[in-house]
């Protein structure tokens, strides 16, 4: 018996079964596999160094840049000083008539301020981290932008709390 030219003849008897393998690709009858996926764009190969006396070589892979943490973290932290300056002045106002609303505006004052410097020390990190210069095989970051907003939004809300407990004082007290 003669085969065709290519992988190894499969021959099939009978109809197929509903636990088989897929059919070949192409519609080859001879059971070709499918060619391997093409490269992934992630892994390009940023420089080949020869390994001296020997044929082979070492590949430097370019490292895709990532967001940094820290830029995330402060951004985080500046829309929670936002969020608790808001509280501040919902309690601030709400209980400047019974007299406890000063009291709690405060706390939530120091809450909102400790949010801003974790925010504003986050952001400066992450803009130190993002400026250096990038080495060939480490890590790059980016996030510039998120990092400015984690500064701006945690400034924002301190301000925004120090207003409130000022407000909710002076209605305390009037």
């Amino acid at each position: 018996m003669t085969y065709p030219p290519g992988p190894p003849y499969q021959p099939s008897f009978g109809p197929p079964s509903p636990y088989s393998a897929p059919p070949a690709p192409y519609g080859s009858p001879y059971g070709y596999v499918q060619p391997p996926p093409p490269a992934s764009t992630s892994w390009q190969p940023e420089r080949v160094d020869q390994v001296t006396g020997t044929g082979f070589g070492l590949v430097h892979l370019q490292v895709p840049p990532i967001t940094s943490g820290a830029a995330i973290g402060s951004l985080v932290a500046g829309i929670g000083a936002i969020l608790v300056s808001l509280a501040v002045f919902c309690f601030g106002l709400t209980g400047a008539e019974e007299g406890w609303g000063g009291w709690t505006a405060g706390a939530f004052t120091l809450l909102s301020v400790m949010a801003c410097a974790g925010a504003v020390t986050l952001g400066v990190v992450a803009r130190r981290q993002i400026s250096r210069p990038p080495v060939p095989g480490r890590v790059r970051f980016t996030g510039r932008g998120l990092s400015t907003s984690g500064i701006v939004c945690g400034i924002t809300g301190a301000a925004l709390s120090v207003l409130a407990l000022g407000l909710g004082l002076a209605v305390q007290l009037s």
